[in-house]
C-alpha cells in the first residue's frame, strides 16, 4: 500500500526541493579584450577576443554579465592610458558594475591582451584578488591567482612579453637605419610637400615649402609665414593648424633636400658624405644648410617676432608657452576622498583652437579626469588678480570718508522707507505714494555717483570683479567631463 510520502506528487517535491537546494547560479564575470592596431576600424579583432571568452565562460559554468574593450590600444607604452582596463580595475575592487550587478571573475583569450608591463599585471592581481574567491580563467585553462606560484609565473610573464616588446622596437631601429642608410623612405605621417608615396613632390605643397625656405634666407621672420599660411587655409599632413614650431620643424628637416636625418644626426655613407634619398628634393642642400644656420644661430638668444635676435638668455632659461603653466593643479577628488592634486599639462585638440590645460593620465601620476580651456582660464585668472590688486589699493588709499550729497542721500532714503511702510499699512493712497516716490528714488540716485567716484567705478558699478570678470567665471567649462 502506497503512504502519502510515497506517492508521485510527494517525490516530485522533493526532486524539487533537492535540485533547488544543490542548484548553484553561474559565477558572473567580466570578458576583457585588447588589440594593439586596428589597421581597418572595425574591431573584428577585439569582437574576436569577445566570443572566445564567452566560450571559455560557458566551458567553466560562468556567464558573461559585461565586456570591457580596449581597441587599437598598446599594453606596452607607459604614456597610453587604456581606459577600459582602468574602468575594469575598479569593478573589480568594487565587487560590481556601476549600474548594480556583481562581478566574481575575469577571462581573457591571453595573458600578454590583458597586460605587457609588470605594474599593469600587479595592479591587475591586486584588484582581483582584493575579494576572495574570484576567478580567473584564458583560453588555455583556469587559473587560481591567489596561489604565489601562478602570480609569480603571470608576473614573470610580462616581464617577458615586455623584453619580447623592447627586442621587437630595437629590430624596428635597425630595420630604420638600414632603410636610410639605403636612402629609402619609411612609414609614419605623410611628410608635407610629397604625394603619399612620399617620393614625388606635390604639387601644391611644395612650392610654399621652398619659398618659405627661400624668405626664410633673404630675411622674413617666421610667424610672418605662419601667419601667411594660416590666412591661407594651408593645414598640415594630419591637418591641424600651422604654428611656428612645427613650420620650423618641416623646414629645418633635411629631407627638404634630399638627406636624412635621425636622432639629430645626418646619415652618412662609408666615406662621410650624407646619403641621398630616393625622394624628390625640394630645395638644394645649401639653402637647407642656409636655413639650417639661421636657426642654429638664435639658440640661447631671445628672438623678437620679426625674427631679429635678442639678449643672450642664460642656460637654464626656459620660457612658458602659456600663462598658467606649471602653477595650476587637479582639484579632482579620488576613490580615497584625497585630491589629485597633479600639475596640470598643456596639450591642443583638433576641434579646439585654444590651447586646453589638462591632467596628465594616471601612467605619469595624474588622473587623467579633468580639462579646461586654456584661454578662458588664463583670462579669469587675469582678471581675478587684477581685482585683486584694485582692492587691496582702495583699501590703502586715503581720502574723504563721506562724499558729496551723502546727507541728502541718506535723508532722500530715510523718506523713501517711511513713505513705503505708511503704504503698505494701507494709511496712504496708491495715488500718494506713486507720485512722491520717483522724486525720493531721484534724490537718492544721484548722490550713489559720487560715491563711485570716491570708492571707484568698477568695485560699484560691476561687482567684485568687474561684469566681464563675473561672466569669465561662468566661461571656464569643463572639457571632457
Amino acid at each position: 500500500m502506497e503512504t502519502a510520502g510515497d506517492s508521485p506528487e510527494a517525490r516530485a517535491i522533493i526532486a524539487a526541493e533537492v535540485a533547488l537546494a544543490t542548484h548553484t547560479p553561474p559565477i558572473p564575470v567580466v570578458s576583457y579584450a585588447r588589440i594593439s592596431a586596428d589597421t581597418k576600424r572595425d574591431e573584428h579583432g577585439v569582437q574576436d577576443q569577445h566570443k572566445l571568452n564567452r566560450e571559455t565562460a560557458a566551458r567553466y559554468g560562468w556567464t558573461v554579465v559585461h565586456e570591457f574593450t580596449d581597441n587599437d590600444k598598446s599594453a606596452a607604452k607607459a604614456d597610453v592610458v587604456r581606459d577600459e582596463f582602468e574602468a575594469m580595475l575598479k569593478v573589480l575592487r568594487s565587487g560590481e558594475l556601476p549600474d548594480g550587478p556583481e562581478v566574481r571573475g575575469v577571462v581573457i583569450v591571453a595573458e600578454d591582451r590583458l597586460a605587457r608591463r609588470p605594474g599593469d599585471y600587479e595592479r591587475f592581481v591586486e584588484a582581483i584578488t582584493y575579494q576572495d574567491g574570484r576567478v580567473f580563467a584564458d583560453a588555455r585553462g583556469q587559473k587560481d591567482l591567489y596561489s604565489e606560484d601562478t602570480e609569480s609565473m603571470g608576473l614573470f610573464g610580462a616581464v617577458i612579453s615586455k623584453m619580447e616588446v623592447r627586442k621587437m622596437q630595437r629590430r624596428i631601429r635597425r630595420s630604420h637605419r638600414a632603410r636610410a642608410e639605403q636612402g629609402l623612405p619609411v612609414g609614419g605621417t605623410r611628410p608635407f610637400g610629397w604625394l603619399p608615396d612620399r617620393l614625388t613632390l606635390d604639387p601644391q605643397e611644395a612650392p610654399l615649402v621652398r619659398q618659405a625656405i627661400l624668405d626664410l634666407v633673404a630675411g622674413r621672420s617666421l610667424n610672418s609665414i605662419v601667419n601667411q599660411w594660416q590666412r591661407g587655409d594651408v593645414k598640415t599632413s594630419l591637418g591641424n593648424r600651422w604654428t611656428s614650431r612645427s613650420l620650423k620643424v618641416t623646414l629645418t628637416n633635411p629631407r627638404v633636400c634630399g638627406w636624412r636625418e635621425m636622432n639629430g644626426e645626418l646619415i652618412r655613407d662609408s666615406e662621410g658624405n650624407p646619403v641621398v634619398g630616393q625622394w624628390q628634393p625640394i630645395v638644394t642642400p645649401e639653402q637647407w644648410m642656409a636655413v639650417k644656420s639661421i636657426f642654429d644661430a638664435r639658440k640661447g638668444h631671445f628672438v623678437y617676432r620679426d625674427g631679429r635676435l635678442g639678449p643672450i638668455l642664460p642656460r637654464d632659461f626656459k620660457e612658458p608657452r602659456h600663462l598658467l603653466t606649471g602653477f595650476l593643479r587637479c582639484g579632482r577628488t579620488q576613490p580615497d576622498g584625497a585630491l589629485c592634486n597633479a600639475s596640470l599639462r598643456v596639450t591642443h585638440q583638433k576641434h579646439c583652437v585654444q590651447h586646453i590645460y589638462i591632467c596628465p593620465a594616471k601612467t605619469v601620476g595624474g588622473c587623467g579626469g579633468l580639462g579646461r580651456r586654456g584661454d578662458m582660464v588664463d583670462l579669469y585668472v587675469s582678471e581675478a588678480v587684477l581685482a585683486k590688486l584694485e582692492e587691496v589699493q582702495l583699501a590703502s588709499s586715503t581720502g574723504p570718508t563721506e562724499w558729496p550729497g551723502q546727507q541728502d542721500y541718506e535723508d532722500a532714503k530715510a523718506r523713501l522707507e517711511e513713505l513705503r511702510a505708511q503704504w503698505t499699512a494701507g494709511n496712504i493712497s496708491n495715488e500718494l505714494f506713486f507720485s512722491a516716490a520717483p522724486d525720493l528714488e531721484k534724490r537718492i540716485s544721484r548722490p550713489s555717483h559720487g560715491r563711485a567716484e570716491l570708492r571707484g567705478d568698477s568695485s560699484t558699478t560691476t561687482g567684485p570683479l568687474g561684469y566681464r570678470r563675473g561672466r569669465d567665471t561662468a566661461a571656464v567649462v569643463p572639457i571632457g567631463e
